[in-house]
């Protein structure tokens, strides 16, 4: 009896570890999504956003998500993963009218596995600055991405990799697809896109360093 209490025990304090995983891995972090609702979220344009079961997802029909609050300082950490021919992205500093690509700034997340990297390949600031590297997975499997986006600094890690390190306003970039980079303003909404078939996005959180006004 005091063999099957010990494994008793051994498994509830497994289980517990595994519950806790996250908070323990990401001190300072709060969720952006609650795993089953939008809460916290507001569709922009088409009604094509659906949560359940630990997964937030797009069909791809076009519009946008964004989070309620608006952020000016923050790391934001999430997982994704594309299917076949798969094109969204993440809005970051975005205004709530407007492209928010060019509002605030964009990361696009693609089924370009392998490929050569460009302006518009997965990681680049779209239309302004190539990735480092090109990291992004095979579509159906999951890419863990961090944005540490602090005054005019952004750096980003995909899959460990670190395929950004930058200055908007640096004068390199004034030549970027629509407005310089020295336009990226210094808060706004955080958002991703809908764009071309499925993609799934899950373990959203944020660690908030200044707050909007």
């Amino acid at each position: 009896m005091l063999r099957n209490l010990g494994c008793f025990l051994i498994l509830l304090l497994a289980f517990v570890l595994a519950s806790t995983a996250e908070e323990i891995d990401d001190p300072g972090f709060v969720p952006l999504f609650d795993g089953q609702s939008l809460t916290g979220w507001h569709t922009m344009g088409q009604e094509d956003w659906h949560a359940d079961n630990g997964i937030l997802w797009t069909e791809g029909k076009g519009g946008w998500l964004r989070t309620d609050r608006r952020y000016a300082d923050f790391v934001l950490r999430l997982e994704y993963r594309v299917t076949k021919g798969a094109a969204s992205g993440i809005f970051l500093r975005a205004a709530e009218q407007g492209n928010p690509a060019f509002t605030g700034f964009e990361i696009p997340l693609l089924d370009d596995a392998g490929q050569p990297t460009d302006l518009h390949s997965t990681g680049a600031v779209y239309g302004a600055i190539i990735p480092l590297y090109s990291v992004g997975r095979k579509a159906g499997e999951w890419n863990q991405i961090e944005i540490t986006c602090i005054g005019r600094h952004l750096t980003i890690y995909l899959n460990g990799n670190r395929i950004h390190k930058i200055d908007f306003d640096d004068p390199a970039f004034v030549f970027a697809e629509q407005r310089p980079l020295s336009r990226v303003p210094n808060e706004g909404y955080i958002g991703l896109e809908s764009h071309t078939n499925r993609v799934d996005f899950r373990s959203l959180r944020i660690q908030i360093m200044k707050p909007a006004d």
